[in-house]
């Protein structure tokens, strides 16, 4: 078959990584290219794979989102242009077309809890030919899909258990994540590849030295930050509620970035505290470095997380970091409170005397993060992607 002559070519060719990346054809399928951490991060792959010189793909549900403009040129994307009802799940057939008449080597399926969809699509569309790789991607502490509402919230539960076993492959983003997936579903740990997410330092960088025209951040007041989806995991009524007792203290601002289901909440706690006036959400920015860079203290305030890029992001800008000891993530990148300081979930009073310490005694500096974040670097990730792959794939060929 055409995938045993690829193979073949592989097998011969391990000493030569950019024959090896031409030679393999990889998809990532996704709902849409919406804000969040997680599109970041398959953008950022997919730069990644494109650089190494392989042959990348992406499937929306939907060509839809705040980072569609974001998708190199040279990217091929197909939309299957399905209605927002039941989006997921009315995806399941049109996908099985898309894979039987396209050649493939390895899918990414990135399915927000629904993975099963794509995975059966895979199998129904390659009943009489050879599957394509598989790789599942824990992105996120499985408490995510708690978050979910009705019937979604049943479905998406009861679907990753068959996911993590229909697959090829199951890769986590830490080994928080690793544990929590394991655990919860009883999969067996050494099983589950731990692959950190990429961070884009040159580019963030680059991005970050970008004007900035407010007048907020044109002064010596000091700027505490926070960027992420409005929604309950984010957890930005404690940041605002810490703002407000840090501000007893010091003469500081908050800025906000990202939108969601829980402004209209947000904005009422800020007005009840007394706070408004200081607090400023401007909903999604396509450019956020270039305000994170300027503020004085970044802040996470996740009640749970994977691996926050945005927390590495803001390492490589150098910026202070303050967040939670949630699970997971936040311990692994700061080295347990080496570059940051790590505070319990849900506690105001804990997370505004961190951020007032750190407004004045940083706890690392500028240079030392920064040299920290580069752990997390495209490059390395890309590494570890390849050598994933590689091995997946000799395993099928028998080797």
């Amino acid at each position: 078959m055409e995938r045993d002559g690829r193979l073949d070519s592989i097998a011969s060719n391990k000493g030569n990584e950019r024959i090896i990346a031409r030679k393999i054809h990889i998809v990532f399928v996704l709902p849409a290219l919406r804000g969040r951490g997680v599109e970041k991060v398959a953008l950022a792959l997919i730069q990644g794979f494109l650089k190494a010189g392989f042959d990348v793909g992406m499937v929306l549900a939907k060509a839809e989102g705040e980072l569609l403009d974001e998708v190199p040129k040279d990217l091929d994307i197909f939309d299957l242009n399905v209605p927002q009802k039941l989006r997921l799940l009315r995806s399941l057939f049109p996908l099985a077309k898309y894979f039987r008449t396209r050649k493939t080597d390895v899918v990414f399926p990135l399915f927000d809890g629904f993975e099963l969809i794509p995975i059966l699509a895979i199998k129904i569309s390659r009943i009489f030919k050879n599957c394509p790789i598989i790789i599942y991607s824990a992105h996120n502490s499985s408490r995510y899909l708690d978050d979910f509402r009705g019937v979604k919230r049943i479905a998406s539960r009861a679907f990753t258990w068959p996911s993590l076993r229909l697959v090829d492959e199951v890769l986590a983003v830490s080994d928080g994540v690793a544990r929590d997936f394991s655990q919860r579903f009883h999969f067996p740990l050494s099983r589950i590849n731990v692959i950190y997410n990429p961070v884009l330092t040159s580019e963030i960088i680059g991005k970050a030295n970008e004007p900035v025209n407010n007048i907020w951040f044109n002064s010596t007041i000091p700027i505490i930050i926070g960027v992420g989806r409005l929604n309950k995991q984010k957890d930005f009524p404690t940041l605002i509620k810490a703002f407000a007792l840090v501000r007893k203290e010091v003469d500081a601002r908050l800025v906000i970035l990202g939108e969601g289901e829980e402004r209209q909440n947000l904005e009422k706690l800020a007005k009840e505290l007394g706070i408004s006036e200081y607090v400023w959400m401007p909903g999604f920015v396509d450019n956020p470095y270039k305000y994170m860079s300027k503020a004085s203290v970044f802040v996470l305030s996740s009640i749970y997380e994977g691996l926050p890029t945005v927390l590495i992001e803001a390492l490589a800008l150098g910026i202070p970091v303050v967040s939670t000891d949630c699970q997971s993530g936040p311990s692994e990148i700061l080295d347990r409170g080496k570059y940051g300081k790590l505070v319990p979930v849900r506690d105001a009073v804990a997370l505004s005397r961190a951020i007032f310490e750190m407004l004045r005694n940083p706890k690392a500096p500028k240079e030392m993060l920064q040299e920290r974040a580069k752990y997390f670097s495209l490059e390395n990730s890309i590494k570890g992607y390849q050598s994933l792959i590689e091995r997946s794939l000799n395993r099928l060929h028998g080797e």
